[in-house]
C-alpha cells in the first residue's frame, strides 16, 4: 500500500519579501536620483547659462562655435572689473546677445589714439587682441554704464560704435570656455594690466 506524503516547508514571511523590497528599493533609489538631478539642473541653471559664440569679434580669444559657461550671479554679488568678458543683452533685447571685454567701468575716460587704448591716461597692455585697433575715439562712461571692446578690434561692433552697455543689461560673467574640448580654459581678466606709467 502507498502511502502519500506531503511535504510542507516553513516559508520565513520575511524571506519572501526579499525581492518585492529589493524592487521597491531600487525604484525608490531611482525616482531619488533623479529628483537630485532634477535639482542640480535647476540649481546650475539659476545660477549658470550656457552660450554658443557666433561671430568673429572675440577672436583671438573666443572662434566660432566656441561654448562657454556664464556665471549669471557674477554681478549680483560684485562688480565689473576691467577684463572682464561679459554677455549682455545688446540694446537692452534679450533675444539678442553679446559677448565682449569690459574696458571701461563707470567714470573712466578711454582714449582710443595710434592703436593704443587708454584708461584714464594710462595705456593698457593687450596680449590677447587680434590687432591694433585702427579708430579712434574718446569716451567718458557713464554712472551704471560699461564700456566694451572686441579682442577682433577692428572687426568688432562695440562701444567704439554703438556706445556703452547698461549694467542692468548684463546677463553675467563668462568664466569657462568648455567646448571644443582642446581649448578648455578658465577665462580670467588677469590678461588686461595697465602698462607701466
Amino acid at each position: 500500500m502507498e502511502q502519500n506524503e506531503t511535504e510542507t516547508k516553513n516559508v520565513d514571511p520575511a524571506h519572501q519579501a526579499a525581492p518585492e523590497k529589493k524592487a521597491s528599493g531600487f525604484w525608490r533609489d531611482m525616482l531619488e536620483t533623479i529628483l537630485m538631478a532634477v535639482v542640480l539642473f535647476l540649481l546650475l541653471n539659476a545660477v549658470t547659462s550656457r552660450v554658443r559664440v557666433y561671430n568673429v569679434s572675440m577672436q583671438p580669444t573666443l572662434y566660432e562655435g566656441n561654448l562657454l559657461v556664464v556665471n549669471k550671479l557674477a554681478y549680483k554679488l560684485g562688480d565689473p572689473k576691467r577684463g572682464d568678458i561679459i554677455v549682455f543683452h545688446y540694446h537692452g533685447t534679450p533675444t539678442e546677445d553679446y559677448i565682449k571685454r569690459v574696458i571701461g567701468l563707470p567714470g573712466d575716460t578711454i582714449n582710443v589714439k595710434n592703436g593704443i587704448v587708454q584708461v584714464n591716461g594710462q595705456a593698457l597692455t593687450e596680449p590677447y587682441i587680434a590687432e591694433l585697433p585702427g579708430y579712434t575715439g574718446s569716451w567718458t562712461v557713464p554712472d551704471g554704464e560699461l564700456f566694451v571692446l572686441g579682442d577682433n578690434r577692428n572687426h568688432s561692433s562695440d562701444s567704439h560704435d554703438w556706445g556703452f552697455v547698461k549694467q542692468e543689461w548684463v546677463v553675467g560673467r563668462a568664466i569657462i570656455l568648455y567646448w571644443p574640448l582642446d581649448r578648455i580654459r578658465i577665462l580670467s581678466n588677469t590678461d588686461l594690466v595697465f602698462a607701466a606709467p
